[in-house]
């Protein structure tokens, strides 16, 4: 677990959320990124009902899926750009 990943587990104690429920969220916050956007989303709030909380989650890793996908198509296409022009 990252250093974010923790400080996510212990505000989320720290704001009431079952034990279990804090380490499933923090276990998949597991980059800096995605840590950081769930700690900003966690600390501004009050208390959110469980099911807030898990969307919130579902769409951070939503987003973190689709720039690493826009990143391996962007290198894929430099690649065959590259073909291309050394032909």
């Amino acid at each position: 677990m990252s250093d974010k990943s923790r400080q996510l587990y212990e505000l989320m104690l720290q704001k009431g959320y079952p034990e279990e429920f804090a380490a499933l969220i923090a276990g998949e916050m597991r980059t800096e990124f995605t840590a950081m956007r769930m700690l900003g989303y966690i600390s501004r709030s009050q208390r959110l009902p469980l099911e807030e909380v898990a969307d919130e989650m579902l769409a951070i890793l939503s987003d973190r899926d689709r720039i690493r996908d826009k990143h391996l198509l962007e290198h894929a296409q430099s690649k065959i750009n590259e073909m291309y022009r050394n032909q």
